[in-house]
């Protein structure tokens, strides 16, 4: 039975009684409650939006030191999530991954980290001056993509770097492939290493037993998750969870003052509280839906010639859980790449799809779905097969396996701080990276800065860019180039 105070929502409800209350506002925003907004902007959003764009108040409480409706708002969250403490997050995943690496990482401390970690990981290691052990996840030849770790995997990497004190896993990743997080926590619990998961992906996943099991239900220290990747909050805002003892709360508590802006957006938050809301109560019958929507889907797709929507029985016998409101659909028996057919879809059917790599197109099948949806995709790819394979002798669509894992020879902190110059990347070989270089989406970087520049990446950076994909970390001039250190 749901909790009745989980139907609360106490921030919204102190903004919309503030924005009734009409009282005279000589404080920011400058729009003063939408009349100084662009007409144009104004008649296309609706006036409302703007009489709840609010700064501080003592009505609607400060984040930087919550005492009211927010600290009210974020402890039905923690106990929505099964946390002791949660916090909002204005700045994204991004910052609550920050958040937890400075939270729990001084200089020179060693950390593993799995090598689909995003980028934003990394900036918090320059950031931390924390040292990264990088240790790799499984590939997929078939579907040319990352998996996730594996236990067997983590625990090779705990022998390697036995004076590690923490663990960074990302699940699920990109494509909904969770790690066996019960088995990782466990085996990191008894080593006394604290475990930090990138969960952006899984914000849902508490809320339905068809998913794969939370970070925060397998016992993880500190997750943060995108509720506006998934979920009903808007775009940027996240919750950062923590659970135990093993964390400093304090410094947590610090470092979000340090990380997050002195104006959050009050919008953003309160969809936050919005979303916690709809999850806690409703959640699991939405998320029904969507599973539902989703699976039918991938069975369907699976019927079209040349297409193929990997599932869980694809990944059983392995350490790996599938979030099956992610749908992979891999394009490569159509003679296309994942981007040339993303951008297909998109100009001549009119979808967008969250994400494509050399193989596949990525569907994120969520609460906000309906069956109309659905039905249309699935027209728009048997239409797509309808035409045919096309010719590969032009250009093949390859499944590259990314070159992780060079050698190292400064700690990214260093090596981002320290004289550089640009260098055409094919004329890069052999030098160090200065800057993350990542192919995104997913994030995940190909080069990090003190890492040697290897002919494999290059090789691979030019190839995926051959085929659309938008690199992240290089300069657009005559020719790509990227940031080295200096001879």
């Amino acid at each position: 039975m749901v909790p009745e105070r989980q139907y609360k929502t106490p921030l919204f409800d102190a903004m919309v009684n503030l924005a009734e209350s009409r009282k005279i506002s000589f404080h920011t925003p400058g729009h003063k409650s939408g009349k100084g907004i662009s007409t144009r902007f104004r008649k296309f959003v609706g006036p409302k939006i703007f009489t709840i764009d609010l700064t501080t108040l003592d009505e609607v409480d400060c984040l930087q030191r919550p005492v009211g409706v927010i600290k009210e708002a974020q402890e039905l969250a923690a106990e929505a999530y099964g946390a002791d403490h949660s916090f909002f997050l204005i700045n994204g995943t991004t910052g609550g991954n920050h958040a937890m690496i400075l939270s729990t990482a001084s200089p020179g401390d060693e950390i593993l980290i799995a090598r689909n970690a995003h980028k934003s990981i990394l900036t918090g290691i320059i950031l931390s001056g924390a040292t990264p052990r990088f240790f790799l996840p499984a590939f997929d030849q078939d579907l040319g993509m990352l998996l996730n770790v594996t236990v067997e995997g983590v625990e090779r990497a705990m022998a390697q770097y036995p004076k590690a004190k923490v663990l960074s896993l990302t699940s699920p990743n990109y494509y909904g492939v969770a790690a066996d997080l019960r088995a990782i926590v466990s085996l990191a619990k008894r080593r006394g290493i604290l475990v930090l998961v990138d969960e952006a992906h899984g914000p849902h996943l508490h809320f339905h037993q068809g998913l794969p099991t939370s970070a925060l239900d397998a016992g993880a220290d500190l997750c943060v998750q995108s509720t506006h990747k998934i979920l009903g909050g808007m775009t940027q805002s996240s919750m950062l969870h923590l659970k135990g003892r093993d964390i400093d709360y304090p410094r947590v508590v610090k470092l979000l003052l340090l990380l997050q802006s002195t104006s959050p957006s009050y919008i953003l938050m309160a969809s936050l509280d919005l979303a916690r809301m709809q999850m806690a109560t409703e959640g699991e019958k939405l998320l029904g839906k969507a599973i539902d929507l989703a699976q039918d889907a991938r069975c369907r797709i699976n019927r079209i010639s040349g297409l193929s929507c990997f599932s869980e029985a694809d990944l059983r016998g392995s350490d790996f859980f599938l979030d099956v409101t992610k749908l992979t659909i891999c394009v490569k028996g159509l003679g296309l790449s994942g981007f040339e057919a993303s951008a297909i879809l998109n100009t001549e059917f009119g979808i967008q799809v969250e994400m494509a790599d050399l193989c596949n197109i990525l569907v994120i099948v969520s609460i906000g779905d309906r069956r109309d949806d659905l039905d249309q995709l699935v027209a728009a790819l048997d239409s797509l097969a309808g035409r045919g394979t096309r010719p590969r002798d032009r250009r093949a669509v390859p499944s590259l396996l990314p070159p992780l894992g060079q050698q190292f020879h400064l700690s990214p902190r260093d090596a981002f701080f320290a004289p550089s110059e640009y260098l055409p990347l094919t004329k890069a070989k052999g030098r160090t990276s200065a800057d993350i270089v990542t192919i995104y989406p997913p994030g995940v970087p190909v080069l990090v800065p003190g890492e040697e520049v290897g002919s494999s990446a290059i090789d691979y950076l030019r190839s995926l860019a051959s085929h659309g994909a938008r690199i992240d970390g290089v300069l657009e001039l005559d020719e790509p180039q990227i940031r080295v250190l200096r001879d």
